[in-house]
C-alpha cells in the first residue's frame, strides 16, 4: 500500500469565504546526470514520506528515491467556499442580468 502525503491548509481570507488548498507531490524531477551535462531521472512516480510524522526530517525525504520533497512536482488544488447567502445573491444577480439584457422579438408574417 502506498503512503501518500496530503497537506491540507485552511486560510482565512479578508472576505467571508474559506480557502482550502490540497497539496500533492507527484513524480521526482531530480536530474541525476546534471554533473556530466546529461538528463536522467530516477523514475520515482510519487512522493512517499519515509516517516509519517509531520515536522521531522524524515517527512521531507522520499522513501522510494531518497530525494528531498522539493525535487517532486508540486500539485496544488485550491477550493474557495463561499457562504450560502453570497451564493444566493450571486444567483439572483445572474437572473436579473439575464432578464434585463434578453429581448423577445416577435416576427410578424
Amino acid at each position: 500500500m502506498k503512503k501518500r502525503q496530503v497537506v491540507l491548509k485552511r486560510e482565512e481570507a479578508k472576505t467571508s469565504s474559506s480557502i482550502t488548498r490540497n497539496i500533492r507531490y507527484g513524480e521526482c524531477q531530480k536530474n541525476h546526470a546534471a554533473i556530466i551535462g546529461g538528463y536522467a531521472v530516477d523514475g520515482c512516480r510519487e512522493f512517499m514520506a519515509s516517516t509519517g510524522e509531520e515536522g521531522t526530517g524524515g517527512a521531507l525525504t522520499c522513501a522510494a528515491c531518497g530525494c528531498h520533497r522539493n525535487f517532486h512536482r508540486r500539485e496544488v488544488q485550491t477550493e474557495v467556499v463561499y457562504p450560502s447567502n453570497l451564493v444566493q445573491i450571486r444567483v439572483r444577480l445572474d437572473e436579473f442580468m439575464r432578464r434585463s439584457f434578453t429581448r423577445k422579438v416577435k416576427i410578424y408574417r
